[in-house]
């Protein structure tokens, strides 16, 4: 095999690896679409009148939990953009949240940063290391892939949350992953 036999099939290799990390980019973006468009439908549904509600006494309340939600696709571009985050020098403070309108708001800003950033990332930066701590304690010590995978799953997991807070109201739940009883579109 010749040099330039081999320096091809370097940069065919290479070419396949890029085309390989950008696939993994285009998978991303098309979860954090599919997961936004289903979180703008619940978070439009949250009625003001019972942003005080909640469920139980440990449970958050639906302003709350509503408004964590609206910015857990922010956590993309968190992601992307530090090494991790510090809860004992930036202790987490919720957003000023008065309306439904408000929340779709802070959920389409949130949105609009995440998709930014990741339409930026290469899988060099997927690759590198996130720590969540709270002061020296280490709550998560991941890649900046797993850091947006975890958002997704907690996006998923508190729209869970606040769907059990629609049925217990009377509200209609949306379909998600597919059906719900108050929504048969899939």
């Amino acid at each position: 095999m010749s040099i330039a036999d081999l320096l091809l099939m370097d940069l065919h290799t290479a070419e396949k690896t890029k085309q390989k990390n950008m696939d993994i980019i285009k998978a991303l973006l098309k979860e954090l679409a599919a997961e936004f468009n289903t979180t703008k439908k619940f978070l439009a549904l949250v009625p003001v009148d019972k942003f005080d509600w909640a469920p139980h006494e440990k449970s958050m309340k639906m302003k709350s939990l509503a408004s964590h939600i609206a910015e857990l696709p922010s956590w993309v571009s968190l992601a992307l953009t530090t090494d991790g985050l510090d809860f004992a020098a930036a202790p987490y403070e919720e957003k000023h949240i008065e309306t439904t309108d408000d929340l779709l708001k802070l959920l389409e800003e949130s949105y609009a940063g995440g998709k930014a950033e990741l339409e930026k990332a290469n899988e060099e930066l997927l690759s590198e290391k996130w720590i969540l701590r709270n002061g020296d304690q280490i709550l998560a010590d991941y890649t900046k892939y797993e850091t947006i995978r975890h958002s997704f799953s907690q996006t998923a997991h508190h729209r869970a949350q606040l769907g059990v807070y629609f049925r217990l109201l009377n509200i209609p739940v949306p379909g998600s992953y597919g059906p719900s009883a108050d929504d048969q579109n899939f």
